[in-house]
């Protein structure tokens, strides 16, 4: 599978260049790359401060080209996150490009 591929590149992307105050990896790497957990840390200079956003990535088989399912577990009051704890971000929907990477994504 194709798309099974594309997910471990991304996941050597990440390993290779971290986003700063950001994590994500494949829930279990060896049974499952179609489900990953991370999260994003809130710098200090922030109404978050300290704070650490868990996040749930779901992974479709036609990914790159369908967006992944993204959604915050920890509650977060945000403009672009709804009471569910998805993003709403057309860039992450109806604009999705598959050069948008995982790396991109948690930026």
């Amino acid at each position: 599978m194709a798309f099974l591929k594309c997910l471990r590149l991304h996941h050597l992307e990440l390993e290779k260049d971290l986003p700063p105050l950001c994590h994500a990896e494949p829930e279990n790497f060896e049974t499952n790359l179609t489900h990953w957990i991370g999260y994003i840390d809130e710098p200090e200079q922030t109404p978050f401060a300290g704070e650490r956003f868990q996040l749930n990535i779901d992974f479709l088989v036609d990914f790159p080209f369908k967006p992944s399912h993204m959604r915050f577990i920890t509650s977060i009051y945000h403009p672009n996150i709804n009471t569910k704890g998805e993003i709403c971000l057309d860039i992450l929907h109806t604009q999705r490009t598959p050069a948008l990477s995982i790396r991109t994504l948690l930026i």
